[in-house]
Parts: structure tokens; C-alpha cells; sequence
């Protein structure tokens, strides 16, 4: 059977070990040679960066996030133990895991490691389709002639030099579409790399709970488990028409997908429709102040990530959620596209000024919509505003600044409420 050795990148019949350096890290699967769509997936990513960033927390448990109102950014995989999960509330997450670390996130830093891991992939091949700064999907087909290597072998040498060229280190998913290499990515975390061959595929998925399909979020889960479908197998008793009746549109995809069937392609630079960022706090609230830093913090963070990938939006969307879920939404159009936070903040307090309900609300979120290249961004100012020119000007000094020294370097007042 095809074996490769993850540390000295060996190839060799089955074995346990490898014969070369007789390592235990060893890869062994009857379509390894065979397979080329990958998923990579940074182990988590912010707490990697703050480790490899402060080598005395690398045997501490770590948390990435706000203050005790916040929420969980990522944690380290020795807090994931004590139960800490993403999106946690803080204030829970220090009653599971009270000797934590906890640090705030910089997305300055984090961004520029995404770029170098970036180039790493684009050495390999030019079809990459990132879906966050921490993964991407890759398609390795007709690549082995150029590299006189397997994708897989491909994949194992990416993932090794991440950990000694950048410091962080990442899982790979293989497999012969999308959906399956994501799954894979998520088996043997962290340091991982699994395989699942289309010889396999009705095997492997078939007792899989539903929840493990992408895109099947808590509220799809208790829509399918309503309807008695909590497994792949029982999805495989529905034919088409009756889940397309019953789920509409998501129907005729859990209907491929419980098969295995995926045949989106590996797109480079797929269009992105939107970008956001929000928050569920710790206690409702409808603190107009408190909003208002939150607000700003949430501008940040989504202009960050737009100029972390080139792209800018023409509108601003506020999002509210009440204690019972239901929820607001407002939009803004601006006069031309924009990645700069003090453009997202000043339309997002606008639209949340414009909300006569006082809440107490739950959620809040801010991002911005209809993407476009960040070369047709912010080009004229606002005319009405003549000092919007300058705080432009400011900010991107400031990002620069954080890009040399960090985060915290530099900061608004109003990012300490």
C-alpha cells in the first residue's frame, strides 16, 4: 500500500515506521498517490501565532479574545481540553479553564502569516481558494509532473515547512472533491493528514451524524432532526423530490453531498459577497455607549480582513438580535466602495442611531456587502466631509504602525469601551 513518511517526506510500501528515519508519522492509503483536492487547515491559528510569538505560553493554555464581556476568538488545543470552544462566552470559559492565559487577538500580525503561508501554496500550484486567512482549498491535479512528486507528498512537505519556516503548524484534508477534503482536515487534528478515497467514500460517510455536513448549522440540524434525519444514512432514505420539497434548495444539496458527490471546482480568488464580523454578549444589553465601542471594534476587524484580501464593499449592513432570536437588519449604500474602518463605523452607528427599539439586544454585528476589488476603493472622500480625507490618511498610518509593532501599538479611545 502507498505510504509516506510526514517528517522526511519518504515514499515506501506499508509500514508502520519509516524506513528512512524511522518515524512513527507515517501516511498509508491504497489512493494516496491517486488524490489531489486538499483542504489545509491551521491548527488554531491565532493561539499558534501567539505561542510561536511567546515561547513561554507553548506549554500554557491560551486563550485569544476580549475582556470578561467578550467572546473566544480560538483557543489553544491544551485549553480546547478543558472544553473552551470558539465563540464561547469569556466569563465561561475561565469557569472551564480558570489558569488560561488570555491575550487579545492582532490581526495585523495574523494577516501577514496568512500571506506568507499563502506564498508557500502558491509555489506548489495557482489553484487556491482561500476561505479565511487560516484555510484554503487546493487543487494539486497535473501537478506532479512539475514537482516529479505525488500531491500528497506536495502537501506533507507545505505543512512541515510552516511549522520550521513560520512557526505555525496545520492539518491537511485529501480527497477527490471539496466536501470530502474538508471533512478529512477536521479527522486528525492537530498536526493531521487524513485521507478518504472514493473506493471508501458511502462507507466512511454513511453512520456520520448530519451536523458534520458544511453548512449545517444548528438551526439545520434541528430542521433535518425534526423531520427524523440525524445520520447520513437516514438522508440516503429520502429521494430527491421529497427533501427538495421538504428543505427546498438545501434539499437537492444534502441530497448529493450524503453520497459524496461535490463537483464544485477549486476556484481562485472566488467572489467573496460579503464580509462581516459580530458578537453575542455575555449579558443582553442596550448600553448605547458599550454599543458604540463594540461597533467600532467590529469595524476594525471586518476592514482588516478586507484589506487582508484586496476587497472592498459599496454597502454597510448592521446586524441586531433580540433575547429571543428574532433579529434586525439594516443596510447602508455608500457613494463608492471602502475598506476603511472609520467608513464602516461612521454608516454602521449611523444605521444603529436610526433603531428607535432600545433593546436589550443579544447579538450585534457589523460587515459590508457588494465586493469589489480594492483598487476602486476610496478614491474621491467624502465631499460633504472634508476631514474624512484625513482620518483616511490616519488610519492607514496606523495600520502600518501595527504591522511593524503590533496590534496594541496604536488604538482608538473608543476601542476601550
Amino acid at each position: 500500500m502507498p505510504s509516506l513518511c510526514r517528517d522526511c517526506l519518504t515514499q515506501f510500501e506499508t509500514g508502520s515506521r519509516c524506513p528512512s528515519c524511522r518515524g512513527p508519522r507515517v501516511i498509508s492509503h491504497p489512493e494516496l498517490w491517486d488524490l489531489s483536492i486538499a483542504h489545509m487547515d491551521c491548527d488554531a491559528f491565532y493561539a499558534s501565532v501567539e505561542k510561536r510569538d511567546h515561547p513561554e505560553l507553548r506549554d500554557r493554555p491560551l486563550i485569544v479574545g476580549g475582556g470578561r464581556r467578550g467572546v473566544v476568538s480560538t483557543a489553544c488545543y491544551i485549553a480546547r481540553i478543558k472544553g473552551v470552544r470558539s465563540a464561547m462566552p469569556m466569563f465561561q470559559a475561565l469557569k472551564l479553564c480558570p489558569d488560561a492565559v488570555v491575550v487579545k487577538g492582532r490581526m495585523q500580525v495574523y494577516v501577514e502569516v496568512s500571506r506568507q503561508i499563502r506564498a508557500l501554496m502558491e509555489e506548489m500550484t495557482p489553484a487556491i481558494e482561500p476561505l479565511s486567512l487560516d484555510e484554503a482549498f487546493l487543487d494539486l491535479g497535473g501537478t506532479a509532473r512539475l514537482h516529479g512528486r505525488p500531491p500528497a507528498v506536495m502537501l506533507a512537505r507545505l505543512v512541515k515547512r510552516m511549522e520550521t519556516e513560520i512557526g505555525v503548524s496545520g492539518s491537511i484534508g485529501l480527497s477527490h472533491n471539496k466536501f470530502l477534503a474538508k471533512v478529512a482536515s477536521d479527522l486528525d487534528k492537530p498536526r493531521g493528514f487524513a485521507v478518504i478515497g472514493r473506493a471508501e467514500t458511502a462507507e466512511f460517510l454513511r453512520d456520520r451524524p448530519v451536523g458534520m455536513i458544511w453548512g449545517v448549522g444548528q438551526a439545520g440540524q434541528a430542521a433535518l432532526h425534526a423531520a427524523g434525519i440525524r445520520t447520513i444514512s437516514d438522508l440516503l432514505r429520502w429521494d430527491q423530490k421529497e427533501l427538495v420539497s421538504r428543505f427546498g434548495s438545501m434539499g437537492q444539496r444534502l441530497y448529493h453531498l450524503a453520497r459524496g458527490e461535490d463537483t464544485r471546482r477549486v476556484t481562485r480568488d472566488a467572489a467573496v459577497k460579503s464580509i462581516s464580523s459580530e458578537t453575542t454578549f455575555n449579558e443582553d444589553t442596550g448600553d448605547r455607549e458599550v454599543m458604540d465601542g463594540h461597533i467600532w471594534r467590529m469595524a476594525e476587524k471586518v476592514a482588516d480582513r478586507a484589506k487582508a484580501k484586496d476587497r472592498a464593499g459599496r454597502v454597510v449592513l448592521l446586524k441586531l438580535k433580540r433575547a429571543d432570536f428574532t433579529q434586525i437588519t439594516r443596510r447602508h449604500a455608500l457613494r463608492e466602495p471602502t475598506q476603511m474602518a472609520d467608513v464602516i463605523y461612521r454608516a454602521a452607528r449611523e444605521l444603529f442611531a436610526q433603531v428607535a427599539e432600545p433593546g436589550p439586544w443579544r447579538l450585534l454585528g457589523v460587515g459590508i456587502a457588494e465586493i469589489v476589488p480594492a483598487e476602486r476603493a476610496d478614491l474621491s472622500g467624502d465631499l460633504l466631509d472634508p476631514e474624512s480625507s484625513r482620518r483616511a490618511a490616519a488610519e492607514r498610518a496606523t495600520d502600518a504602525i501595527r504591522a511593524r509593532f503590533g496590534a496594541e501599538a496604536i488604538m482608538k479611545g473608543r476601542s476601550l469601551r
